[in-house]
């Protein structure tokens, strides 16, 4: 039996980032598909049975695949500089949860599968929970085959690189079909269970939540060579945009907006840029209030550029309402572990996009520092556990009904 410290320790020198810090592991990149045959050699020591879906996202069976099966698992790849424990954590919990099951000499009596998704947390290809996007249908193929990386290699580049078909990207019925109820264990992303003092909580909902791209199209010109009176530089509305998002939030009630990534094109010091991309990350607890800040935003940037005499176009590159995760499993969830704490949470999730399909659920781990998407994340030992003893309580019970 391994722990879950002990697998992520196993893993911790892969995708390491000397310059940001914690990992860098992103989808299909060199660090990623190390892990992924990682998880496929450990789930190979289990007994269990691996394979990958077309839109490259990983199964791995305990007992024949089929329908109506209870599918648990996360993601490996992260943020760039992220923590240790984000999508990990969930990912070596199934694998401890299946050695405590297995222990015991537990069967399951429907089909179990644990499930490694492709591309969560976007940071290659700028849209999130891409993997189960693309197996529900939430992003179209088209779509997402032409994203591009920093370096400018597409989706379509980097999943042909991996050993997967292009062609076969996209919505994929027959594998959906197969998840009967899905169960996502996390990290907390917040410090709510360190105020509660408890190490574990189920989930209630996801704030509805997007990514925007504004792009600022000014005139490219000599930094030295050009009076400031004649200047057209996307900059500035750039700098009011990242100024407004701030005030937006403020002024809607649970609503979170920010700015973390900026490209200036040609992005030489000595050059007043001809453009500048701007992304977006606007959250809230309803549609209508999410909706509202991006709209304040969009004012604001609209009424910057034109006082510079700048061209504005604003993408949104994704979204997702507000996800209430099902009740009935929701209760089911903590009948099994007795009293826990019931939290919502601003990150957005796998479980979350699947919601919309199939009966999903998550629990929480507690994380003492608060952080997430940094190094500092972190999870104790004991947290970890108690986590993986909660999962695997959650998988006998639901997976012998």
């Amino acid at each position: 039996m391994s722990t879950a410290t002990e697998l992520l320790t196993a893993i911790k020198d892969v995708g390491t980032d000397p310059a940001r810090g914690g990992y860098s592991r992103h989808g299909f990149d060199t660090s990623e598909l190390e892990l992924r045959e990682w998880f496929t050699a450990e789930a190979g020591k289990r007994g269990l049975e691996v394979e990958v879906d077309r839109n490259g996202n990983i199964w791995a069976w305990w007992g024949t695949p089929g329908p109506d099966a209870l599918v648990t698992g996360s993601h490996l790849d992260s943020v760039p500089g992220g923590g240790a424990f984000d999508g990990p954590l969930g990912v070596v919990s199934s694998l401890a949860a299946v050695d405590v099951l297995q222990a015991k000499g537990f069967q399951p009596s429907r089909p179990l599968a644990l499930m490694v998704f492709a591309e969560e947390e976007g940071g290659r290809f700028g849209v999130p929970c891409l993997g189960s996007r693309l197996l529900s249908g939430a992003t179209p193929a088209d779509v997402a085959l032409n994203l591009k990386d920093n370096a400018g290699n597409t989706f379509a580049d980097a999943v042909k690189a991996a050993g997967l078909d292009p062609s076969r990207i996209g919505k994929d019925s027959e594998a959906l079909s197969r998840i009967g109820r899905f169960v996502e264990l996390h990290v907390e992303q917040g410090r709510a269970l360190i105020d509660l003092d408890a190490p574990v909580a189920v989930a209630t909902s996801i704030l509805a939540h997007g990514r925007w791209r504004f792009r600022f199209t000014g005139e490219g010109n000599h930094a030295g060579a050009t009076p400031m009176g004649i200047r057209r530089d996307p900059m500035l509305p750039a700098s009011q945009l990242i100024l407004s998002a701030r005030w937006a939030a403020s002024s809607v009630d649970g609503a979170r907006a920010t700015v973390g990534r900026i490209v200036p094109t040609p992005g030489g010091t000595n050059v007043i840029a001809s453009a500048v991309d701007v992304w977006l990350d606007a959250r809230a607890p309803n549609d209508g209030r999410t909706r509202s800040v991006v709209e304040r935003i969009t004012a604001a940037a609209t009424q910057a550029a034109r006082d510079e005499g700048c061209e504005l176009t604003v993408t949104e590159e994704s979204y997702g309402d507000t996800v209430h995760f099902d009740a009935s499993l929701r209760d089911e969830l903590s009948e099994i572990l007795g009293t826990v704490p019931a939290l919502p949470t601003g990150a957005g999730h796998d479980a979350g996009i699947l919601a919309a399909h199939v009966p999903t659920a998550m629990l929480f781990v507690r994380n003492p520092t608060g952080i997430s998407h940094a190094p500092e994340e972190h999870a104790e030992p004991d947290d970890c556990e108690a986590g993986v003893e909660a999962l695997a309580k959650v998988l006998e019970k639901l997976a012998a009904e």
